[in-house]
């Protein structure tokens, strides 16, 4: 057996009779017992969950990413309702891991109050997934969205220069400016509705600021695993502008597959996955197909919204979130103060997902 272990908190085993994924910790005499058993697209339980195998034979090359599904979602494929139940499920604000950490751990001098900025630290900090204090192993990713961080960060205050590798970071910026510099010699701001990648690849150093002198800064910084690991660093951006009319009351189509010829976005990343944007105003509503074997991750950054779809219909409010598994067809309603709605499609059919 060899084991890898990977940025996205998984480890790729290649057993005799080919490769399968499973979720770190990993417990290796139940996977040695179920080798010997299992076929190319087989489902098998382990201790961990349920595994899909996803190549045969010692010399498979590349990093293959399996689909796995929950008990929860296999012990109904054949209860229709319970997975129409399944495939919009809520995040609640108050259970996102909120993290105020030193200012002096990213070049910061001490905290100050200034007078547009009412919390105590310089950085409030909203943990979608396991990352750095917060680590819950049923929650380290949603499918190939490893990060989702939801930053408010202090006027003059950011974070000073830190390295990446074998990642797609996308960051979103909700409000504010962002200040951006690289290794790569990258330098730009961007402000409300802009979106901006890195190919870490092999390596990249980058800081992220917010150098206004009065007003804060919140962005949506999102880790997607790569397609490819060992790739050269790249850097892309789109200013909100441009973009400012397509997202009014319809999903803007910011970010896709490098390799999708069939769409044309502002931002190319290499993954299959796709990032959505849209500002409602009140009462307006948009629609969104997610397909059988796609799912999604939907943040609600303002306002609020009831999402109507197979599940039938939920509320999400400003911080909330939801997972969602295709097919199911969902319309997006805004309440009154309008909405800011974000999505992040993928393949998958409920991988990763925290509710088991």
């Amino acid at each position: 057996i060899k084991s890898t272990v990977h940025e996205s908190n998984e480890e790729l085993f290649s057993l005799a009779l080919g490769k399968i994924v499973c979720p770190r910790p990993s417990l290796l005499a139940p996977l040695l017992l179920l080798a010997a058993h299992i076929t190319r697209g087989a489902f098998a339980a382990t201790p961990l969950g349920f595994v899909r195998v996803v190549s045969q034979g010692p010399q498979t090359a590349g990093f293959h990413k399996a689909l796995t599904i929950s008990p929860r979602r296999l012990a109904n494929l054949n209860n229709p309702a319970a997975l129409d139940a399944m495939s919009f499920q809520k995040i609640f604000d108050k259970d996102l891991a909120v993290s105020e950490p030193n200012p002096a751990w990213f070049g910061n001098g001490a905290n100050e109050q200034s007078p547009n900025w009412t919390n105590a630290n310089w950085l409030k900090s909203r943990f979608h997934f396991s990352f750095a204090e917060y680590n819950n192993p049923r929650n380290s990713h949603y499918g190939v969205l490893r990060v989702m961080n939801d930053d408010l960060v202090q006027p003059s205050r950011g974070f000073g220069t830190h390295p990446h590798r074998e990642m797609e970071i996308v960051t979103y910026v909700v409000d504010g400016e962002l200040s951006h510099a690289d290794s790569m010699g990258t330098e730009e701001t961007l402000g409300r509705g802009s979106i901006q990648f890195m190919t870490a690849g092999t390596g990249v150093q980058h800081s992220e600021h917010n150098r206004h002198p009065s007003n804060p800064l919140r962005f949506i910084q999102m880790w997607v695993m790569p397609a490819t690991r060992g790739l050269k660093p790249n850097y892309g951006s789109m200013h909100g502008d441009k973009v400012a009319s397509s997202r009014q009351n319809a999903f803007a189509h910011l970010v896709s597959d490098v390799k999708n010829s069939a769409v044309s976005t502002p931002v190319e990343i290499n993954q299959d996955c796709n990032i959505y944007v849209t500002e409602l105003s009140n009462g307006s509503s948009v629609d969104m197909k997610i397909d059988s074997g796609r799912q999604a991750y939907m943040l609600c950054m303002e306002g609020g919204c009831e999402v109507g779809g197979a599940h039938g219909e939920e509320k999400l409010v400003r911080h909330d979130a939801a997972e969602v598994v295709g097919p199911t067809n969902l319309r997006v309603k805004a309440n009154q103060e309008g909405a800011h709605v974000l999505l992040v499609e993928m393949k998958g059919n409920g991988d990763g997902s925290r509710f088991g």
